[in-house]
């Protein structure tokens, strides 16, 4: 067994997207090697409607897949395909673009207001990028979850894990994607794939995610207005976890317990070019798809895939 070792950590970014929705981003349009086969991952948890209610109306989308879980409140969407839903507390929509698609999404709170969600980009490999688009929307009801005997709990979206798999199937990328929880001053060893890309984002209570026998972390010192004081290594709220290769990831959570999202993903290794939301393989590509919008020829008959 190999623990994996953080290759970095760092912060989500505040910033705006859609017609005005203020979100968090933990990684997007940099680096898209770094977390391959993954592009992207916005928080867009807010607990006032004025910061979402104008939410992503239409845009379109080629090359890739989004993939929305919703945590409180609804999101509404619909397409250019004709289809049309809402999207509930506790459920996941895993959206495959494929050859385009026009889509719109526009979040609403719950009775006090609150929006809480997650949207991750996947890429497609390059002989999937023309496939016909598809939805697979995921009630709250229907995503396995598993309590283990120390009351750690794992809801699995994708995946197969501790002997369970989850709703969402025929995923280019077979990624891995769990919600889990972890009781208070807990040490949790979870499995993972040895060389898949994977990550872990934090967005409730505080952990440590290194080999450390305490539930506190690792003492480390660090250089605070110019003076060194040992402090405890512990991760919190928006923190992006980003894992080195070893097929085991150490947890240890703080007095609080911790909820993170582990997320993993076989690399692609293909060039990417991306603008906006179409990402391709070439700039031709790119270009060809930006006429496409341009011409009104963007969105394919699917008698034609």
């Amino acid at each position: 067994m190999t623990f994996r070792p953080i290759k970095a950590t760092s912060e989500g970014q505040y910033t705006l997207e859609g017609a005005g929705v203020h979100l968090y981003r933990a990684f997007g349009f940099h680096k898209p090697r770094e977390f391959d086969p993954f592009l992207l991952f916005d928080d867009f948890r807010n607990d006032d409607p004025r910061f979402y209610e104008k939410g992503f109306p239409w845009h379109p989308h080629r090359g890739i897949e989004t993939i929305t879980y919703v945590l409180d409140g609804e999101v509404e969407h619909g397409d250019s395909l004709g289809n049309k839903g809402v999207l509930g507390a506790g459920s996941v929509q895993w959206m495959t673009a494929g050859s385009g698609i026009m889509h719109q999404e526009m979040p609403r709170g719950n009775a006090s207001g609150k929006m809480h969600g997650f949207q991750l980009w996947a890429n497609l490999p390059s002989s999937l990028k023309m496939t016909a688009p598809r939805y697979q929307d995921i009630e709250a009801h229907d995503i396995p979850e598993i309590i283990d005997d120390d009351g750690t709990k794992v809801k699995i979206v994708t995946g197969t894990f501790w002997g369970k798999r989850g709703p969402v199937d025929g995923i280019a990328a077979d990624p891995l994607y769990l919600d889990i929880s972890v009781p208070p001053n807990t040490r949790k060893v979870l499995p993972v794939d040895t060389y898949a890309n994977t990550f872990a984002y934090i967005f409730a209570g505080s952990a440590s995610f290194r080999d450390a026998s305490k539930p506190y972390g690792v003492r480390v010192e660090k250089e605070v207005n110019g003076e060194e004081i040992n402090i405890r290594d512990m991760s919190g709220n928006r923190t992006l976890v980003n894992f080195d290769t070893g097929n085991e990831i150490v947890v240890n959570s703080g007095p609080e317990g911790v909820r993170f999202l582990l997320i993993s993903g076989q690399p692609l290794k293909e060039p990417v070019a991306w603008h906006g939301p179409i990402v391709m393989n070439t700039r031709e590509e790119l270009m060809q798809a930006f006429q496409e919008l341009n011409n009104g020829t963007f969105i394919r008959d699917q008698r034609d895939h």
